[in-house]
């Protein structure tokens, strides 16, 4: 009985053992089944590697450069695709944008730069305002003098005519006072004596009607369609021009060799009823080793404001600057400086780019 009992137990065991390992195989292949779908640490850190390999240029969605839609667009690739860029010279954005004019703060109303050599403007900023031009005016009256081939050693006088009734400004030219017609070009251009403006437009033939009638002319011949002259020294605030129109009016001006001369004098002793006296130019640039400068005038009435203008060369580039209607007495000369250095600032930074 015994045995028979063992018996029944030992087949017992070995149909339980049959019945398990097709179970215990079930769950293992569950397992293996979970553990794909769920990839653990080490199958997600792969991820990302692979897909850096695939960007930039030709993704693996083929050689069309456009990155499927998803996390590989907007997600954790293209975080590891900039980090995979590699690294250059840092750049120097400052110097990068001093070229550009919109970094350059200027304080008079209306500005304008003109390149010489191309034409082109490098500074703009209400350049088409008409407004009253002061004693700018007195380039154009120069150049009228001069076109006339009048004799410039002509003597003429300071007459009361030419006292300022206008505006009341003071003189060094008392009337009765003698001088040449050059002198009186000299004293208008440096040191912008109106009394000598007025007596050049006075002496001219046909008398200040025709004067007058010749500088408007005159502007109608350079392109200066915006611009009117009612009188020789600018002391009217009906003299009005356009910064675009005084650039055709300067760059004129430079190709007459007693223009360039006499506007750039820093000072001079000149001899009037037998006395010595001393006159200086009303640009102080002119006086400045740090510019070069072919044509000079400044102006001002209180329609006008402070006003200069120049032709000169400023990095390497002959130019010419023009700056109306600037607030405060230094204003126009601290503007003709930003405008130099912010111009050899943008060469230096061209000549380092090209290095």
């Amino acid at each position: 009985m015994k045995q028979i009992l063992k018996a029944a137990l030992l087949v017992g065991a070995v149909c339980g053992l049959c019945v398990q390992t097709p179970v215990l195989a079930a769950q293992a292949r569950k397992a293996e089944s979970t553990t794909a779908k769920k990839p653990g640490k080490s199958a997600a850190k792969a991820a990302p590697k692979a897909a850096s390999k695939a960007l930039p240029g030709k993704t693996a969605a083929g050689k069309s450069g456009k990155v499927a839609a998803g996390n590989t667009a907007n997600g954790p690739t293209r975080k590891v695709a900039a980090a995979a860029k590699p690294a250059g010279k840092p750049v120097r954005a400052a110097l990068e944008m001093d070229g550009d004019p919109r970094r350059l703060a200027l304080y008079s109303a209306s500005a304008l730069v003109i390149d010489q050599s191309t034409g082109q403007p490098l500074v703009e900023k209400q350049p088409d305002a008409v407004v009253p031009i002061a004693s700018i005016s007195k380039l154009m009256t120069a150049m009228v003098v001069l076109d006339a081939k009048l004799d410039l050693q002509e003597v003429i006088s300071i007459g009361e005519e030419d006292v300022d009734g206008l505006k009341g400004t003071r003189s060094r030219l008392p009337v009765g006072t003698t001088m040449t017609r050059e002198t009186a070009m000299l004293l208008a251009l440096m040191s912008s004596e109106n009394r000598a403006a007025h007596a050049l437009g006075r002496h001219y033939p046909g008398g200040m009607p025709a004067f007058v009638q010749a500088m408007n002319k005159k502007a109608h011949a350079l392109g200066m369609y915006n611009s009117r002259f009612e009188e020789p020294t600018g002391l009217s605030s009906n003299n009005v021009s356009t910064a675009h129109d005084l650039a055709r009016m300067v760059a004129a001006a430079a190709r007459y060799p007693e223009i360039r001369q006499y506007s750039t004098t820093a000072e001079a002793k000149v001899e009037l009823n037998g006395r010595i006296r001393d006159f200086g130019n009303t640009n102080a640039l002119v006086r400045s080793d740090n510019w070069e400068i072919g044509v000079s005038k400044t102006g001002y009435i209180s329609e006008a404001g402070r006003c200069l203008v120049m032709q000169a060369r400023v990095a390497d580039k002959p130019v010419v600057i023009v700056l109306l209607d600037s607030v405060g007495k230094m204003t126009r000369v601290g503007d003709a400086n930003r405008i130099k250095r912010w111009m050899e600032s943008a060469s230096l930074a061209s000549d380092r780019r090209k290095t």
